[in-house]
């Protein structure tokens, strides 16, 4: 039976991302005095930067913050509390003297932007999701917050806070095309190398230890009679602890290969735009800012369609998403007691050699076809680069955060299924909550709980590695395929 660890129980985690990170920090906060935060990338020396090779799903340029949640009110609610962090977080910044923040920061810098949040349809209706989320907000007194495109008095209340403008930011309008969906003025986006920055700032603060780099990544779990007592990590060392909670991102399933029923490591593909220099193009630069831009969805982003995108970034960078197919890569991983497992692992720079950075062909069609139709101004730049994000999806869409059955020493915190990281400021406390409370779960608890499930959506786990989404069976995009040509097809 799972006993919760003393308040001087030596506690490890495994994974320096967003779970981890809030674990950590929600621990200390709670007075657990003994935590330490191990992870193979050396994040406190390259501040979660993508630029100096930080490639972990909490490692990125920019995050959505959405509030919308259809019918899964319980994911609304803790957006709305994890609001109030972010909006502190912005403040604590912002009132720091430079010497006082961490590599990476500076007081200017705004981790959480409420540029708000552009959800449009394709088929000139609003989706069942949307019209859930709208039911939803309006029955938490929220829709107020929300703008129908074309509800002429949602727009009567746009005009008066000069909102419309992001209503239609692509001028799909000028161009004699349709507009149809949502305008949410509670989201926007997080910088997220940033924030994950910022949250180790914090979690040092309140006494948290970090072992990063090499002597940070983790190579098997220590054992005594079937409980996880620590982890050994690659030079040699014994960590023991009284409890490990294992969140490492889209490499937990390949560590503890029987999650395997209960997420699976997918790949979602970004591409990059520059921007020309401000001083060459600023009316780009001023059109595509975060005061005058928004996050969007085309034809939902986390159902549908897959794409999306963001605001530039301050160097002139616009990022857009692709999930509509969700990629694996299966390697073959050896357990603890020596089987072999057939697992989804993440093809990085990290594990277990170094990738080349490439996209699938599809991947750059879809995103090349939606520039040409909605920002065909972007079009004559080409793609500037490239990623493969690599997440841990869980079958039904809800984090993995439990006691692992059978052993007492262990606990998952992961799955987040690419809506995760909004989280990041609040998720720690409910993981405390459910280290505390092993077998009186609240609502998240007994949502996150540990799983199977026989019948009903599986969310692709089920196609294995015979599915059409294996990454060995794609063609990969080259950089050819990058430029705007009609030469280049699939």
């Amino acid at each position: 039976m799972a006993v919760p660890p003393s308040k001087i129980s030596p506690i490890i985690i495994v994974g320096a991302g967003a779970f981890g990170l809030s674990t950590a920090l929600h621990l200390a906060h709670a007075g657990y005095s003994n935590v330490t935060v191990v992870d193979y990338q050396p994040y406190d020396e390259i501040a979660y930067s993508t630029a100096l090779g930080a490639d972990a799903a909490s490692a990125d340029m920019n995050k959505v913050l959405r509030l919308s949640y259809g019918s899964e009110i319980l994911y609304q609610r803790l957006a709305f509390d994890s609001l109030e962090y972010w909006n502190a977080w912005n403040e604590q910044i912002s009132q720091s003297a430079p010497e006082q923040l961490p590599k990476g920061l500076k007081p200017t810098d705004k981790i959480w932007n409420n540029c708000g949040y552009l959800r449009m349809s394709l088929d000139e209706k609003l989706s069942e999701h949307e019209e859930a989320t709208l039911l939803n907000l309006t029955a938490e007194g929220l829709r107020d917050t929300q703008y129908i495109l074309g509800n002429q008095n949602d727009d009567a209340r746009a005009r008066s806070k000069g909102l419309t403008r992001k209503f239609d930011p692509m001028l799909r309008k000028a161009r004699g095309k349709s507009l149809t969906g949502v305008f949410d003025s509670t989201a926007g986006f997080v910088e997220a190398s940033k924030c994950c920055t910022w949250a180790m700032h914090l979690a040092k603060q309140a006494g948290v230890k970090f072992v990063l780099g090499h002597q940070g990544r983790m190579t098997s779990f220590l054992k005594k009679n079937g409980r996880t007592c620590g982890i050994m990590t690659a030079d040699g060392q014994r960590h023991k602890a009284d409890l490990v909670v294992l969140a490492a991102g889209a490499w937990t399933p390949s560590i503890l290969p029987s999650l395997a029923p209960l997420l699976e490591t997918t790949a979602g593909s970004v591409a990059y735009f520059q921007l020309p220099p401000q001083e060459q193009a600023p009316e780009l630069w001023e059109r595509f800012s975060p005061a005058n831009f928004p996050v969007y969805a085309w034809g939902g982003w986390s159902k549908g369609a897959g794409l999306g995108g963001f605001p530039r970034t301050e160097t002139g960078i616009l990022k857009i998403g692709f999930r509509g197919t969700k990629y694996t890569n299966y390697e073959t991983v050896v357990d603890e007691k020596g089987d072999e497992h057939r697992i989804s692992v993440p093809k990085t720079a990290w594990w277990p050699r170094a990738a080349t950075p490439q996209i699938t062909k599809q991947a750059a069609v879809e995103i090349k076809d939606f520039v040409k139709e909605n920002l065909p101004e972007l079009a004559d730049l080409g793609i500037a680069g490239c990623r493969n994000c690599w997440y841990t999806d869980s079958l039904d869409n809800n984090f993995v955060i439990d006691w692992v059955p059978d052993d007492a020493g262990l606990v998952i915190c992961s799955g987040g299924s690419g809506h995760g990281f909004k989280f990041l400021p609040i998720l720690g406390r409910e993981v405390v909550k459910i280290i505390e409370n092993p077998t009186q779960k609240n609502e998240y608890g007994k949502m996150w709980a540990w799983r199977t499930q026989t019948n009903g959506p599986r969310n692709g786990l089920e196609d294995g590695e015979g599915g059409s989404r294996v990454l060995s069976k794609q063609k990969m995009a080259t950089k050819e395929d990058w430029k705007f040509s009609e030469t280049a097809k699939l």
